[in-house]
């Protein structure tokens, strides 16, 4: 059987914080981490070979996400962040005990907290996979059954955030389509069930409130924060960050942009 990660691996406060998501989308997540730790060692992986995920098999993500965690093993990963909705809800009750890591998942580290929120009925939307999977409607009302949860998928969204299209008249069409839809539900507030989806907060709160709309990357950054202080892996080391990519390293640069400089072009990693 396989022990908990705490009992087995040789876990040092020294080692990076490491992050993966099929492409720039993950980046929301990442940035808001630095915000809070700016003084650790991070490395990041866009899967933009795969990109996107949603329209993925669960033995595909498995796949992926193997890799990159064997990846991270060899980085000396003292944590690792699951900045993708899809992986969160599709394959983390299959990996989480069989990897010697620390592995936060998004959705079901932020939905206590959305759970709790005062309200009654609760809007996702979300890639494909992640609605099909029911994790976050499964996840919040297990902490609250009373809450009503409407899924809308969008799986059009990510492409036009890592092919960098938001200015094109289609995109804003395409975003609007599935802000009507989950809006005749009425619901109170909307959470951006991808980590793409912040990357279109300027086209989505041109047809929607702003503080209607809810980004899990602010809660899951807090959550990381103080989970890895309780476990004593906060570390005041040199300011670093790697970025990787499984493909196109230009175009997750520029795609990037928008939302967070990165300083040093993505390193360029092809697993066998």
């Amino acid at each position: 059987m396989q022990k908990e990660w705490r009992t087995i691996l040789k876990i040092t406060n020294e080692g990076p914080i490491a992050f993966f998501d099929s492409g720039v989308g993950g980046l929301t997540v990442y940035a808001k981490l630095k915000e809070l730790l700016p003084n650790e060692k991070y490395i990041y992986f866009g899967d933009t070979k795969h990109m996107p995920y949603g329209e993925k098999t669960k033995n595909e993500l498995l796949e992926y996400a193997g890799n990159i965690l064997d990846f991270f093993i060899k980085q000396n990963a003292k944590a690792v962040i699951m900045a993708c909705n899809t992986t969160s809800s599709t394959i983390y009750d299959d990996i989480k005990n069989k990897y010697d890591l620390k592995i936060y998942p998004i959705v079901q580290s932020v939905a206590d907290i959305l759970s709790n929120l005062p309200i009654n009925k609760l809007g996702i939307l979300a890639t494909h996979a992640t609605v099909k999977s029911n994790a976050y409607k499964k996840e919040i009302q297990k902490h609250n059954p009373a809450i009503e949860v409407i899924q809308i998928a969008c799986p059009e969204w990510v492409k036009i955030v890592e092919e960098n299209k938001l200015d094109q008249p289609q995109s804003i069409i395409l975003v609007k389509e599935k802000l009507d839809e989950i809006l005749k539900y009425n619901p109170e507030k909307i959470v951006l069930g991808c980590t793409h989806y912040p990357f279109l907060i300027d086209i989505i709160k041109k047809f929607v409130p702003e503080e209607m709309l809810i980004d899990p990357a602010i809660y899951f950054a807090k959550y990381i924060k103080e989970d890895l202080q309780k476990n004593n892996l906060i570390k005041n080391n040199r300011r670093y960050e790697q970025i990787y990519v499984s493909s196109n390293p230009e175009i997750f640069r520029k795609s990037a942009q928008r939302f967070y400089q990165i300083k040093n072009s993505p390193e360029l990693v092809v697993f066998n």
